[in-house]
């Protein structure tokens, strides 16, 4: 079977289609191209997050590089996808591959690519791995040198990803704010590669940072996947309302994406999240710049750009399509719906520990807690509510939910007249006030899902009901 890169990278269940042969696949794919576009003799950054055997994966992935001649920056631990993509940056590389599967449930597992500007591969680069990867597939031929030996020679080696990463953030966040500033806070790695990052760089005199789910289980006990939702959440919200800690934050499994509960154990959507990076860096930090967000985020974003004048970019599903626009733009900041946030400054790509500093440090500053800040929030720019449901599906059925949508013209949803109908990344069905409701595939699970955005959780559900009847699943 052809391997296919997904929203951002190559997933699969571990034994079936993700195994060591298809791996070093996609490993002698990325030498092709490493090669063959000129970045080989700049080496290639390899890290891995907590998943089953990633740590072996990840030496079968640089067995490859090195086999081919390139040498690879191997992490000597599991490692943040953006702490990878930094340290890449840094050091100059070609390029990086991470072994993860983000957010996947725990049978899942991965292959990220990352160029040398430490974003997602864009939809360009994508289709020239995917073409080398399938030419290796069909000629089985594969490079490789066994790990020891390839250490022996220098072609690959070991390396602490953290201390590069950790003068990054301090470059990017107020931290002695943070540390002076007696906020107590509970950080919950959801048994990923982020364990120990906000700690570290926050903890002080005045600051408390307390971890939960900190150590390595690549089960992930306790959740349906290391996806920081409020369902998946429940002992970061006891933990916080139990202890009267400020706040809580959680990372997924490779911790390129943030949730967030306020001080009385209550779920923060990924909307408001940004909504609130955003509305701070504009108000309080008095920065100024571009907003970017993806198709699927909130409209709050285009209201706060109108009251601070300053514009708005929306794009496609993915930081493959978010990356570029940020690094044209000299983006202020970027977010996608699955809570993934980058800032300027920054990589182009979504960072879960930078973000979740962030919110530190907004609390920090203005000396508010999270639901008096939302308060504000609304304040400016009107009551929002959000959800999303994700609804498993055969894949035989996708032609005909596509078909159903596509020939879908609703005059009114949940009772608000449909304005607009926007197809270029699935189907958003623009409302009356800038609310929405939208159908799109997942891009890495066979999953359809379906969105919205109004101003009650009323009105949020029965746009949901309708809209899934409305695709028929």
């Amino acid at each position: 079977m052809p391997i296919k890169f997904g929203t951002d990278g190559w997933r699969a269940v571990i034994g079936e289609g993700y195994t060591y042969e298809n791996l070093r696949f996609c490993a002698q794919g990325t030498a092709d191209y490493l090669k063959e576009n000129g970045f080989s003799k700049r080496g290639l950054t390899v890290g891995y997050d907590t998943r089953f055997a990633s740590n072996d994966f990840a030496a079968a992935f640089a067995e490859v590089m090195a086999g081919n001649g390139i040498v690879t920056a191997l992490t000597d631990r599991a490692t943040p996808t953006p702490v990878v993509s930094y340290n890449l940056v840094a050091s100059g590389a070609g390029g990086g591959a991470v072994i993860t599967a983000s957010h996947n449930p725990a049978c899942w597992n991965g292959f990220k690519y990352k160029p040398d500007y430490g974003g997602s591969a864009s939809p360009n680069v994508v289709a020239e791995l995917e073409t080398k990867i399938a030419k290796t597939q069909l000629s089985g031929d594969v490079c490789r040198m066994p790990i020891g030996l390839a250490e022996r020679k220098g072609l690959v080696n070991r390396f602490d990803p953290r201390p590069a990463y950790a003068k990054h953030v301090a470059r990017l966040v107020d931290l002695d704010s943070i540390k002076r500033s007696g906020i107590r806070v509970v950080v919950d790695s959801m048994y990923g590669a982020g364990s120990g990052y906000i700690a570290e760089l926050a903890n002080g005199a005045l600051c408390d940072v307390v971890e939960i789910r900190n150590e390595s289980n690549p089960s992930f006990p306790g959740m349906s996947q290391p996806e920081p939702l409020a369902h998946n959440l429940c002992g970061l919200q006891n933990e916080v309302s139990q202890t009267n800690a400020d706040l809580g934050l959680a990372t997924d499994g490779d911790a390129d994406r943030l949730g967030i509960v306020d001080e009385d154990g209550r779920y923060i959507s990924t909307l408001q999240t940004f909504a609130l990076l955003c509305m701070h860096r504009l108000e309080v930090m008095g920065d100024r710049g571009p907003l970017v967000r993806s198709i699927t985020m909130t409209s709050m974003i285009d209201r706060l750009g109108s009251i601070y004048g300053v514009p708005v970019f929306v794009t496609p599903v993915g930081f493959k399509y978010i990356g570029p626009v940020v690094m044209r733009e000299n983006a202020l900041a970027a977010g996608e719906e699955s809570g993934g946030y980058a800032f300027r400054g920054g990589i182009p790509e979504r960072d879960g520990i930078l973000s979740g500093l962030m919110v530190v440090e907004m609390v920090a500053k203005t000396g508010k807690r999270i639901s008096e800040l939302l308060d504000s929030l609304t304040t400016k720019v009107g009551p929002h509510h959000y959800n999303r449901w994700d609804i498993e599906f055969d894949e035989s059925q996708r032609t005909s939910v596509t078909k159903r949508l596509d020939g879908a013209f609703p005059a009114t949803l949940a009772g608000m007249p449909v304005e607009t109908i926007d197809k270029q990344d699935g189907f958003r069905f623009v409302l009356r006030g800038d609310f929405w409701v939208m159908v799109r595939f997942s891009g890495t699970e066979p999953i359809v899902r379906i969105y919205a955005e109004a101003e009650s959780p009323d009105i949020v559900t029965d746009l949901l009901t309708e809209a899934r009847a409305m695709a028929g699943i």
